[in-house]
């Protein structure tokens, strides 16, 4: 495959400003990084918020805000987290992408022990609702995976109908409580799955790198920022997101390939690309 699809996650859950000064963190900064990612050359922004206090949330009103900005500046595709927190009412989790209408959302497909403190609950009866509400609003999900069993989760989906093919899976190795970030890992998520898939993949941490080498040795896709990763190099914060795309952007022209841009992103995973009109 020439053109890889790079998103960029420049937000997250976790990271705070005692962490890197350089997280954006609120609306208007959130939105000035992905629109400078897009500059850079991203082909999809994953969107997580935050509330006043700068904590994990699903605030309808941070996303709304959020993604008008960006929608006033640029035609980057949007993808929206349903995990921006833990513990909160399925309808809380769904409003933005029913409401804001992205390209994509994220479909956490199973529960795990997360962090090895809590429980990040995807529920059955949650994820069969949550897979009816995506078609309906015509938002694709994003499969994502942080162990073997969530891959067989989503195959049970697909052959009930709550997921539809071709299917587009994220495998996100590295989590505490997730498979570890290793190649092999990779390699065997990678070797299950459908043919009529697309995927991509990603290693949180210091197997970042080795993690974007591998996905685009096996043809994947890749996502890169500050959700993910802080640092550029070993003790060496990253200053912007938009370093992490400059990056992934060398790499994958040294390979001969080219970065996606929107419209070639949404070709590739069979988008339509959504109204700029919030949808009531």
């Amino acid at each position: 495959m020439d053109k890889v699809i790079l998103t960029v996650a420049p937000t997250g859950a976790w990271p705070m400003k005692h962490d890197t000064p350089y997280i954006p963190l609120q609306p208007e900064e959130i939105a000035d990084e992905i629109y400078a990612c897009y500059l850079a050359g991203a082909s999809i922004a994953h969107i997580h918020v935050r509330d006043d206090h700068d904590q994990a949330s699903m605030d309808y009103e941070k996303f709304e805000q959020t993604v008008k900005l960006v929608r006033e500046r640029c035609d980057i595709g949007l993808n929206l987290t349903t995990s921006g927190g833990l513990g909160l009412d399925d309808e809380v989790r769904m409003k933005p992408f029913m409401q804001l209408r992205p390209e994509l959302a994220s479909f956490d497909c199973g529960s795990m022990n997360w962090a090895h403190s809590t429980t990040f609950i995807n529920s059955p009866p949650f994820l069969e609702k949550l897979g009816q509400k995506m078609k309906e609003s015509e938002v694709k999900p994003e499969i994502e995976v942080f162990d073997a069993g969530m891959f067989y989760n989503a195959e049970y989906y697909l052959k009930k109908g709550v997921l539809e093919s071709p299917p587009h899976f994220q495998f996100v190795l590295g989590a505490p409580g997730g498979m570890a970030a290793t190649v092999e890992n990779l390699v065997y998520l990678k070797n299950l799955l459908p043919k009529e898939a697309t995927w991509s993949a990603f290693g949180i941490g210091r197997m970042h790198l080795p993690i974007l080498y591998a996905t685009l040795a096996l043809g994947g896709h890749i996502r890169v920022g500050m959700e993910d990763n802080i640092f550029y190099s070993r003790g060496v914060l990253a200053k912007s997101n938009v370093e992490f795309v400059e990056r992934a952007k060398r790499i994958v022209s040294e390979l001969g390939k080219e970065i996606a841009t929107p419209e070639e992103a949404r070709i590739l995973l069979g988008l339509k690309k959504q109204s700029q009109k919030q949808v009531m």
